[in-house]
């Protein structure tokens, strides 16, 4: 659960001590990590570090020494991660020293030590805001609300562009309400996403293409912080400009993709759909010197679009909602299965092109939306576990069907 904090004049001075204090210490711990670099230093012995550095320095002794012990272990991960990557032989990324742009803010490990939140009431009894109090700092109002309630256990301090936000992890029970029908779910750029009942019925949820409705403001702002002076005011004025525009769309997105996949959940108590390789999906097409590319351009502008419906946090969603509905979610290989090629009445399968809207099977004659065929494969390779026999799971639609069903909204 993310609230926003409302902090005083001296409390916001207060939060950004502990900021630069908690950078400052990610940096030194980093810098010591790349220093002893022949003999492992731990993230137990980097702990021990901290407790002399607190007895030794008062400056620190301001600070909770469990934040503290929660900044070294942000540490300890990076190189966790860094170790792993070389292991797979992926790009290693090696960690690398947090800058003010680039450093978001501390945590806190257990609810009571250095912090405490406590939530309130509105007149229907629901639990909307409360008072978050972090030492050395104090309270502070924060605005939201518990979806469910629970217990706090931790909670992070998250700073963006001014603007001070907690999240804090429950220990909840979170539970949601669904229907027993089953449907198939293809997802898309041109539709984001359409619904295939068993029973024949069909639904769509349209993209909303939020990046492309501020684009030519983003543009625009974009050109003038280009043209600003590094360093400047008037340059970090235009930068806070971008960064609001760009937070509107991601918080627009999210508020689009947090209601499309209750709609899903609400309405459908078992959902088959492909699974989704995204960093596959938007790779470039520029190719290499001795084999370029071709249609570059043509892919960069759809890998934006594929990117703007946020297709793998689309599925993280719809994944961790079913799961508190007590729904079943099931995700069709995609490579085995080739739903957007395969017949859903024949299950031959006859190659496609993007721009081919219809499928259309040379081999039965079968004739439907390519989606909504698609969305059915998903659904009947779900139920029958083979695909062989589909008459006995769900009904199909006749051959040229059009759109019969009112197109659902995300809201």
């Amino acid at each position: 659960m993310t609230y926003r904090l409302y902090p005083g004049r001296e409390q916001v001075q207060g939060l950004w001590l502990m900021f630069h204090g908690h950078r400052d210490l990610y940096n030194a711990l980093l810098e010591q990590r790349r220093s002893a670099w022949r003999r492992h230093l731990s993230f137990t012995a980097q702990c021990e570090e901290i407790t002399r550095l607190r007895a030794e320095a008062p400056f620190w002794q301001k600070f909770n020494a469990q934040s503290m012990q929660v900044t070294a272990k942000r540490v300890d991960l990076a190189f966790k991660a860094f170790f792993r990557r070389v292991r797979q032989g992926e790009k290693p990324g090696f960690p690398r020293f947090k800058s003010l742009s680039r450093f978001n803010g501390w945590g806190y490990k257990t609810h009571g030590d250095g912090w405490r939140f406590t939530p309130d009431t509105d007149h229907r009894h629901r639990i909307r805001n409360g008072t978050l109090r972090i030492s050395g700092i104090g309270e502070m109002r924060a605005r939201g609300r518990m979806r469910t309630y629970g217990i706090p256990k931790t909670c992070e301090i998250v700073q963006e562009d001014g603007r001070w936000y907690a999240s804090i992890t429950l220990l909840c029970f979170p539970g949601r309400e669904t229907t027993g029908q089953a449907a198939g779910l293809d997802w898309g750029v041109s539709t984001f996403a359409t619904v295939a009942t068993a029973h024949g019925g069909v639904a769509q949820i349209q993209n909303p293409r939020l990046l492309r409705s501020a684009e030519e403001a983003l543009v625009q702002a974009q050109q003038v912080l280009a043209r600003k002076t590094r360093g400047s005011r008037n340059r970090n004025k235009v930068r806070r400009k971008v960064a609001r525009l760009h937070r509107k769309v991601r918080n627009q997105r999210l508020d689009f993709l947090h209601q499309a996949t209750a709609h899903l959940v609400r309405h459908f108590g078992f959902l088959a759909t492909e699974e989704l390789a995204v960093a596959n999906m938007t790779k470039s097409a520029r190719g290499t010197e001795e084999a370029p590319g071709t249609n570059v351009q043509q892919k960069a502008g759809l890998n934006k679009s594929i990117l703007d419906t946020a297709p793998g946090l689309f599925l993280s969603m719809l994944r961790y909602k079913a799961e508190e509905a007590g729904a079943e979610l099931v995700e069709v290989p995609t490579r085995s299965l080739k739903a957007t090629q395969r017949c859903a009445r024949c299950w031959e399968t006859t190659k496609k092109s993007l721009s081919q809207r219809i499928h259309h099977c040379a081999h039965c004659g079968f004739t439907l939306d390519r989606d909504w065929n698609a969305a059915l494969v998903a659904l009947i390779y779900a139920m029958s576990g083979n695909g062989r026999e589909p008459a006995a799971c769900v009904r199909l639609p006749s051959s040229g069907a059009g759109w019969h069903e009112t197109p659902c909204r995300a809201a």
